[in-house]
């Protein structure tokens, strides 16, 4: 086709077709019933239907906006689940109830090839978020890839580069920023409704590694080899990481929970999996440090707080604590009073008062009482459901906008989970330049900010 798209040639033919006859289009082709009109919609390939990717695809099934061409699992009952699904989704609302137009993909790259796929969904392990993104972006698709976007700090830098190198839509699945209500106290905290902040607290908690216990970071445990399961092919999920033989632990069916991968190094980022990211995304929106970092990662040995904490150049200290009842047991930083429950966000203090960013644990809380009345909030209530993440993607993939949660922002939420599982790492207080990403004065350090890939996948 000569490079045209394949958007703009069906563009061109149906205007030369209207200019020939007086052609009379059904209301659903023009839009003009409610429908979303097929050249208006964003076809849609999902690499990943685990856990989280089932969440992924049954948005995308239902919402008209996109149109799910394709979906993409190493695992074959995934992917034939998945295939499945949309279709039966997509048949509900044809007269002859059926449709069979989605393929299903064991190799991701086989999607990326197709010209009719304009934009991925990525939900894979946490070990194949970087590479499958350059893979996207580098095939000419925008992305929407789920968090951390990194398992290290030279994978997000090179993500970065690559999408802004081929002008690709990035959004990072940090949706807790596009709750209405945590909008609204994150933007009060950002213009200064709180004063000068004194200190935020956000929860590092333990990860479970199997035949290790508890650990303050991802681990590589020895597990004994299984026999893989019918239908999966381990060699290509295991991908970049290095070589691990199957184990349940890592993959089986049914699904159980939420990533149970996250526990080894090699595939997840632990706490920055579970939780840390979003908390990171909206701790550092808020204090106006969402493109940067921290310049010292304190580690409680040290004796100068209980705590990691990292200090911004700004200022602001950012404790992580093991759990939120320490901000009033530990700090006194809130009274004891305060009901401090949820995730994904943080208690933030300031000159005037304190609030709270977190969701799936109640409203938000703080105090004094004037300041709810400042921030103008209709409900305290978080509701999880009512954020506009993806909507905000759809809208910049069609202005070429940067959506709410891009590339950088992405990079330097996950860069925060590392740098402070780094400090644990070596247990000791680290210098870092935010500015050049670089551990100052520490060559142990800096050699953790990469690590290379098996054999033959390359960046």
């Amino acid at each position: 086709m000569g490079g045209i798209s394949r958007r703009k040639f069906l563009a061109g033919a149906t205007a030369v077709s209207a200019a020939a006859a007086p052609w009379i289009l059904p209301a659903s082709v023009r839009g003009m019933d409610g429908t979303v009109a097929p050249s208006n919609r964003i076809n849609i390939g999902q690499i990943g239907l685990g856990a989280m990717g089932r969440g992924h695809l049954h948005h995308l099934a239902h919402d008209p906006v996109f149109r799910v061409l394709a979906v993409c699992d190493t695992d074959k009952v995934r992917r034939e689940d998945g295939k499945k699904f949309v279709e039966d989704t997509y048949a509900a609302d044809r007269t002859s109830g059926k449709y069979k137009c989605c393929d299903s993909y064991n190799d991701y790259r086989e999607m990326l090839v197709r010209p009719d796929i304009d934009a991925v969904v990525i939900a894979t392990p946490d070990h194949w978020h970087t590479l499958a993104s350059i893979d996207a972006a580098k095939a000419g698709k925008d992305v929407y890839c789920e968090k951390p976007v990194s398992l290290t700090i030279g994978e997000g830098r090179r993500l970065v580069e690559t999408i802004r190198r081929y002008g690709k839509v990035f959004q990072t699945g940090t949706q807790y920023r596009s709750i209405p209500i945590i909008r609204k106290v994150v933007n009060f905290i950002r213009s200064g409704g709180l004063g000068k902040i004194k200190a935020v607290f956000v929860q590092w908690g333990w990860v479970h590694v199997d035949t290790i216990g508890n650990s303050r970071f991802p681990r590589n445990p020895v597990l004994p080899a299984e026999p893989v399961p019918d239908g999966l092919d381990w060699d290509l999920w295991v991908g970049p990481a290095p070589w691990r033989p199957y184990n349940h632990a890592y993959h089986r069916n049914p699904i159980p929970g939420v990533v149970p991968w996250a526990f080894c190094e090699d595939f997840g980022a632990g706490p920055s999996t579970f939780y840390h990211s979003h908390s990171a995304d909206v701790v550092q929106y808020a204090i106006g440090m969402e493109e940067s970092g921290p310049v010292e990662i304190i580690h409680p040995a040290s004796g100068e707080f209980p705590h990691l904490t990292c200090r911004y150049a700004n200022g602001v200290l950012v404790h992580h604590v093991d759990h939120l009842g320490q901000v009033k047991e530990t700090y006194k930083a809130v009274p004891d009073s305060a009901r401090l429950d949820g995730n994904f966000g943080g208690v933030f203090v300031g000159e005037r008062g304190w609030v709270t960013t977190m969701s799936a644990g109640g409203p938000i809380e703080g105090g004094p009482e004037d300041i709810f009345r400042e921030i103008q909030a209709y409900t305290r209530e978080v509701n999880i459901g009512a954020n506009n993440h993806h909507a905000n993607w759809v809208e910049c993939v069609r202005t070429r906008s940067k959506p709410s949660s891009h590339e950088e922002i992405g990079h330097r939420s996950a860069s925060l989970g590392h740098l402070v599982a780094i400090s644990f790492r070596l247990g000791r207080s680290l210098k870092w330049d935010p500015v050049k990403e670089v551990f100052v004065g520490d060559d142990e350090a800096n050699r953790l900010r990469s690590r290379a890939m098996r054999e033959p996948w390359r960046i």
